[in-house]
């Protein structure tokens, strides 16, 4: 049973920073591609981020490329997002995703959830 779970979420002035971090259990996380969505209230659920099994290659959403950067560390079972220069319209519930078959593709219809963590973007 796979279980992802996030952290380091809170609130924030704008242009500041936050470090997201996702811990994962229950499957060899070094197999498979990882990802950061959000939510914003009203809103869809859109990808920010995805990093590869490897962590070699890398795709962010226009919205946040130059300010967030996405990692993981295989050894510790665990995907990090750094976002910068945060902006009022950053404030979500971010989720972490784990895609569902190793070496495949994320798709959010198809993927493990964690929990969601809230960031909050104050003027």
């Amino acid at each position: 049973q796979v279980r992802l779970v996030e952290s380091g979420g809170g609130l924030v002035q704008a242009g500041g920073s936050l470090r997201l971090s996702c811990v994962a259990e229950g499957r060899t996380f070094g197999s498979y591609i990882m990802g950061w969505f959000r939510q914003a209230p009203g809103k869809d659920r859109d990808v920010v981020a995805r990093i590869s099994w490897t962590g070699s290659s890398t795709y962010y959403a226009d919205s946040v490329k130059g300010r967030f950067t996405i990692s993981r560390d295989n050894a510790k079972n665990t995907m990090y997002l750094q976002m910068n220069s945060l902006k009022l319209e950053d404030t979500a519930i971010y989720y972490c995703a784990m895609a569902t078959r190793a070496y495949q593709t994320l798709q959010a219809t198809d993927a493990y959830w964690g929990q969601g963590t809230q960031v909050t973007v104050a003027s």
